[in-house]
């Protein structure tokens, strides 16, 4: 159903720095993290590739948990369905990374938004930004999934709303009982999504394939 998605541990040293070096939380993290490294038996002071670890780990917490900063939440942006629109939109195979509230460790996949307008639609733009915002925080795969159907009933009043999470769980693949290529599958409905007619309408156009 969703192509493969890039695995969160892939090297990217060209990503952005999104956090301000003068943050006072880094401060407060990189100082725990050193001592964690300590704790494992590293040397930060004399491992060459330790020089500076706990700052960059303490930067990239911020940068990942973003999402739990005051204001950061988008706006939906609303327009009035002056069309009178009222089959289903879906915006699907959004790529998404969050981290484990368990394990602090990544899950990451994709997400297929849809919902039924009533009176206004939304910008499509705002369906990924409201996914990276949920995801941007220590996280179950099960809360993210309500969270973003939550909000697009609140603040649209759509006929339906239903959204559908699909993730690979590293504290599934990398320890405990190691099952690598296993998928979570969650998902949320409201409103007209609850008849069996039109989930199945939702889900048929999911397995059809991409033509761009």
């Amino acid at each position: 159903m969703t192509a493969k998605p890039e695995s969160p541990l892939a090297a990217r040293p060209d990503a952005p720095d999104t956090t301000g070096p003068g943050d006072p939380r880094i401060d407060g993290i990189a100082p725990h993290v050193k001592e964690i490294i300590r704790i494992l038996g590293l040397s930060p002071e004399t491992d060459p590739n330790l020089t500076g670890t706990d700052r960059r780990v303490a930067k990239m917490y911020l940068e990942i948990f973003s999402g739990l900063d005051e204001g950061t939440r988008p706006n939906l942006t609303t327009f009035p369905n002056d069309e009178h629109y009222t089959s289903m939109v879906i915006e699907k195979e959004i790529p998404f990374y969050s981290m484990c509230a368990h394990h602090f460790v990544p899950f990451y996949g994709h997400g297929h938004i849809a919902y039924i307008p009533n009176e206004r639609i939304v910008g499509l733009s705002k369906l990924p930004r409201l996914l990276d915002f949920f995801a941007k925080r220590p996280q179950l795969q099960e809360r993210l999934t309500e969270q973003v159907a939550g909000v697009l009933e609140e603040e649209l009043k759509p006929l339906g709303v239903m959204v559908v999470l699909e993730a690979r769980h590293l504290c599934v693949e990398m320890r405990g009982v190691r099952k690598p290529g296993s998928v979570t599958v969650t998902s949320a409905i409201r409103g007209v999504f609850k008849q069996k007619a039109v989930r199945e309408e939702f889900l048929d156009l999911l397995r059809r394939p991409g033509v761009i």
